[in-house]
């Protein structure tokens, strides 16, 4: 099955039967921390509200916009093939933004989380929306970036995938990006744009991120889904629970009879069908709940 990435938002998720459709989620954290204490595979889907907190802009609801444009007028291969001057500015300006943000004790808390049981043969597998890699920069080593990533780039030409760190990542970028409204297009020529380093290719790069109207990782995908067919517990952090496929996954774990928490700062429209929901900032909410538990040896 071929999921597209965005395409349909997450309204009509099948009501599954029993308890989790009926009763309230708990937010009772020693409840949770009973069951944490013995969960050998944890699975943890994170989305924007995690890197919210370390002043990551989301693009979404109010004010929302890069100059006069919201995200997916900008974030589409529709868009780059109008005008890839003016996106690679909006990409260029969310690298350079990137590069002054921290991870937070929601990123910690997840990184030392994985490290420390997997000393003990249990593993923690990070399933992310986001395309900032704080995960990566917190420590975390078994991710999953399910929309690719702002420090990634691939060639039109040769499809050539590379890391790519650097600032500006081309010199005709440099100084531009500004998000205010008034702050005209560069206009940057195409030849001048970033482009490929292969032998013999210089063909132009786009970001490696999963755009909207695209296809996710088939690989990726497939490995995002063996995980929360095998995981025992399933954390929802910071994730609005309305972005298909992703909305989906956190549902059919719980449908499947295993504990899913999520961490919101609201409820999403999958809120009830899981057993536990803390309310609250991640960076506030998520390290009580991750800490060594009592029963962990040293």
């Amino acid at each position: 099955m071929v999921f597209t990435c965005r395409a349909v938002l997450f309204a009509h998720l099948r009501k599954p039967g029993g308890r989790q459709a009926m009763a309230r989620p708990s937010s009772d954290l020693a409840a949770f921390r009973e069951i944490f204490s013995k969960a050998k595979n944890i699975a943890i889907i994170t989305g924007a509200g995690v890197s919210a907190e370390s002043g990551v802009p989301t693009f979404r609801g109010a004010g929302g916009y890069w100059r006069k444009w919201e995200a997916q007028e900008l974030a589409s291969p529709e868009a780059f093939a109008r005008n890839p001057s003016r996106v690679w500015e909006f990409y260029h300006y969310r690298r350079e933004v990137m590069l002054t943000k921290d991870p937070n004790p929601a990123h910690l808390a997840i990184a030392e989380c994985e490290e420390r049981l997997s000393k003990q043969g249990r593993k923690v597998t990070v399933i992310t929306q986001n395309i900032d890699e704080l995960h990566h920069r917190a420590g975390s080593k078994n991710i999953l970036e399910i929309h690719g990533s702002l420090f990634k780039t691939r060639c039109m030409t040769c499809g050539h995938e590379a890391a790519n760190y650097k600032s500006p990542i081309c010199a005709a970028l440099e100084g531009k990006g500004a998000p205010d409204p008034d702050t005209r297009d560069a206009e940057i020529p195409v030849q001048n744009l970033p482009r490929c380093e292969q032998t013999g290719c210089h063909g132009l790069l786009r970001p490696a991120v999963v755009w909207f109207g695209e296809t996710l990782d088939a690989d990726i995908l497939t490995r995002a889904e063996k995980v929360l067919d095998s995981c025992d517990l399933c954390l929802v952090v910071g994730t609005s629970s309305v972005v298909y496929p992703a909305a989906m996954f956190a549902p059919q774990v719980a449908v499947r009879g295993v504990p899913v928490a999520e961490f919101n700062m609201e409820n999403t429209p999958a809120t009830m069908r899981f057993k536990f929901h803390f309310h609250g900032p991640c960076g506030t909410t998520l390290p009580p709940a991750l800490a060594r538990h009592e029963t962990e040896q040293e």
